[in-house]
């Protein structure tokens, strides 16, 4: 048998020899016997040699004595010499003033030496002594040139977690300034949103009569290419919803209007004339890039503002992917319709008039969508997305708070499928004037069936157009701008009369005419019902229906008690909008009664 191989160049021990015992841990294997030395001199004792046996006669020499080395007597330090020239040269010497006790460690006084040798043995001794307390410290803690496998472990994962913050910083601003550049059109970027600084808002622009005018329009599909799901639509790029939002920033005032998607326009890129196709032909087609989407939505704002007499300011061009997203971020949303709706084989919208509904993302697209079984087909579908707005807003108003998941969910969608001309500031100062607005009194103007009738044309084409006849919008354009007014009291209309109950002559006439003078339009002015009696100097009942002027009345009789129409007592006719009652003047004060004034 061979023998084994060394191994790493250690020989194999021969089996025959016996492996010594692993000696055991006890104190008589690890404890070496201390060796003690004592403190005595220790003499080397030194063996005479024995004489050798002679004949001749030893002669012993005697032993010289040792001879001790005389005592060099001690120098005794000559006396200090007390002159100029010595207490100079003693200054000038070094002086170690301070040292410490060896024993106690406290500091102390040293002793003054005069000797330089003694001087630079003793502070040699001590930078020696300082050297090796400086180097047992340094080596009893870490090398900071060496840090320990822990510390190492702990700084690469600091290290990972800063580059994933880095990344996630740069993806953010990245994507936020994607999302607030197809919203705004480029106007805008993260910073612009989130400026650390005291928060202002500045007006947004305004007409001529002081409004702020966006054109809001919607195309079809859940993308702004048009997929509808199993492929893009040929009509993707048809604006099938056209609204107009007017708002008053100085008194909340908001107004709405939709215009039907088969009216009559200017001749367009096609055959057809239809203000549906003015923003799919200036737009280059089916697929229309975001660069062309401003010249595609003004060439929309001109030809819509030119049809109702009104200059834009805004436009917002949505699809249907962001109407579902944002009603299913608020939870849904609630509507109440003004007419029957059976759309059951188009859209599967099936509603009654005054019945409450509560719809999900898709149920508020196809009502969005629902003009087949109404009375007023597109005239009707353009209420019901008004409807729907209003929903939309009740929710988000109700809505106690936002998750970062909602907040990213309707920024992600509203990049996605949200365009228009809003500047980044602009946007925020809309935000900011929406907790302003009145929508509680959001005010729906309807141009069916007053203003507008639907008829086939000599080229066999459906169109929608105006009563008056084709291209004929001189009615609609002075009942929009009644409608559009800044004055409540132009487009409420509201209808007021005036009554006496002081028992004195002209009192009524002579508050009409004043009223008149400051821009109301009064109905009747006559005398307080018999047996009526106030002691208010000023009492107005109003209807609700009218707040825009009743808001300029409470400003007008500052002083005045306001009652609900509905309250006034018998011989008040509540078909009026305002009821003023004048009551008496109340009887000036006597002297009596007048305080006297000191100096």
């Amino acid at each position: 048998m061979k023998p084994n191989k060394s191994i790493d160049g250690l020989t194999i021990r021969d089996a025959s020899t016996k492996a010594s015992p692993i000696p055991t841990k006890s104190k008589d294997v690890f404890s070496r016997p201390t060796k003690v030395v004592k403190k005595a001199t220790i003499q080397k004792t030194v063996k005479k040699a024995e004489p050798k046996k002679s004949t001749e006669k030893l002669v012993l020499k005697p032993t010289p004595k040792p001879v001790t080395p005389e005592k060099i007597p001690e120098k005794k330090p000559e006396p200090t010499v007390n002159t100029r020239e010595q207490a100079v040269e003693d200054f000038l010497k070094p002086v170690q003033a301070f040292d410490f006790d060896g024993t106690t460690g406290e500091l102390k006084a040293s002793e003054k030496s005069n000797n330089k040798e003694e001087f630079n043995i003793k502070t040699k001794t001590k930078e020696k002594s300082k050297f090796k307390l400086e180097k047992k410290k340094l080596d009893s803690e870490p090398n900071p040139k060496k840090p320990s496998k822990k510390r190492r472990i702990i700084a690469s994962i600091a290290l990972v977690i800063v580059l994933i913050l880095i990344g996630l910083v740069s993806w953010a601003v990245f994507w936020g300034n994607d999302i607030i550049a197809k919203i705004t059109g480029g106007q805008g970027n993260v910073l612009d949103l989130i400026k650390f600084v005291e928060p202002t808002y500045d007006p947004l622009k305004t007409d001529a009569n002081g409004r702020t005018n966006i054109l809001a329009f919607g195309t079809s599909g859940y993308d702004m290419s048009g997929d509808e799901g199993d492929g893009v639509h040929a009509g993707a790029q048809l604006t099938d919803s056209i609204m107009v939002i007017s708002l008053n920033q100085e008194t909340g005032d908001i107004a709405m209007l939709s215009l039907p998607r088969d009216l009559k326009a200017s001749p367009t890129c096609t055959a057809t004339g239809k203000i549906n196709e003015v923003y799919w032909c200036n737009g280059g087609g089916y697929d229309i890039p975001t660069e062309q989407e401003a010249t595609a939505a003004n060439a929309l704002m001109a030809e819509v503002g030119s049809i109702l007499g009104i200059d834009f300011q805004y436009f917002a061009h949505l699809n249907w992917g962001s109407l579902i997203t944002v009603v299913d971020l608020v939870d849904g949303i609630e509507v109440t319709l003004d007419e029957d709706i059976n759309d059951e084989w188009w859209t599967g919208a099936v509603y009654q008039a005054g019945v409450t509904y509560r719809l999900n993302g898709e149920e508020a697209l196809g009502l969005a969508r629902a003009r087949h079984g109404t009375a007023g087909g597109d005239f009707s579908r353009g209420a019901s997305q008004q409807k729907i707005l209003i929903g939309i807003k009740n929710k988000f108003m109700a809505k106690d708070n936002f998750s970062i998941t909602d907040i990213l969910t309707l920024a992600s969608t509203l990049g996605d499928n949200f365009r228009s001309n809003f500047s980044i500031d602009e946007l925020k100062s809309l935000a900011h004037l929406g907790f302003d607005f009145d929508f509680e009194n959001m005010r729906q103007i309807s141009l069916w069936p007053d203003f507008m009738t639907t008829g086939t044309l000599d080229n066999g084409i459906s169109y929608v157009f105006p009563r008056a006849g084709v291209n004929v919008y001189d009615t609609i354009r002075d009942f929009v701008a009644t409608n559009l007014s800044n004055d409540p009291r132009v487009y409420e209309t509201p209808i007021i009369a005036i009554l006496n109950a002081t028992g004195e002559t002209g009192v009524a006439s002579t508050e009409t005419i004043k009223l008149q003078e400051a821009g109301y339009q009064i109905t009747t002015t006559d005398n307080a019902p018999v047996g009526y009696t106030t002691k208010d100097k000023v009492t107005i009942y109003y209807n609700n229906n009218k707040p825009g002027t009743k808001s300029m009345l409470e400003k007008q009789y500052s002083e005045a008690v306001f009652t609900s129409i509905a309250e006034a007592p018998e011989g008040i006719n509540q078909n009026y909008d305002f009821v003023i009652v004048i009551g008496p003047t109340p009887e000036p004060t006597t002297e009596a009664e007048t305080p006297e004034v000191t100096e």
